[in-house]
């Protein structure tokens, strides 16, 4: 069992380690940037020391799953910040879109605000029902 300053220790040390570095961007046929769809890790919430990151892209695909124990290893764990997890990327985002994307990170008080993640998940919500009236 970790004590709890051990995990303020390793907290701020891999915060510093990803201090300051880009997020992802795939991008094949180097299109504008700004022309990317996204996909967008969030903090979905969830208990102390047990909280759920998820990946979602623009058009309502939930794309990818981890617990974290806080939400500063969540852009990492989901493949947001340049170079982390190449397997997140290879084996879904880029099979999602193989055309390019573009990564960002929402935190939990900024959810609600979003209105790309807004617009995520009424598409998510559609594509829900329409799966579910295709089986009665």
């Amino acid at each position: 069992m970790t004590t709890p300053a051990a995990e303020a220790m390793y907290l701020a040390q891999h915060l510093h380690s990803v201090e300051g570095r880009d997020y992802a961007v795939y991008n094949p046929h180097n299109k504008p940037i700004e022309e990317l769809p996204f996909i967008i890790g969030f903090n979905n919430g969830g208990s102390s020391r047990m909280l759920s990151a998820v990946a979602i892209s623009e058009d309502g695909m939930k794309l990818g799953g981890h617990c974290c124990s806080d939400e500063g290893y969540m852009p990492h764990d989901l493949g947001v910040i340049e170079g982390s997890r190449p397997d997140r990327h290879e084996e879904s985002y880029q099979k999602h879109y193989p055309d390019g994307y573009r990564m960002d990170f929402v935190s939990y008080g900024d959810i609600e605000q979003d209105p790309r993640l807004t617009k995520a998940f009424e598409l998510s919500k559609q594509r829900v029902a329409e799966h579910s009236d295709e089986n009665v």
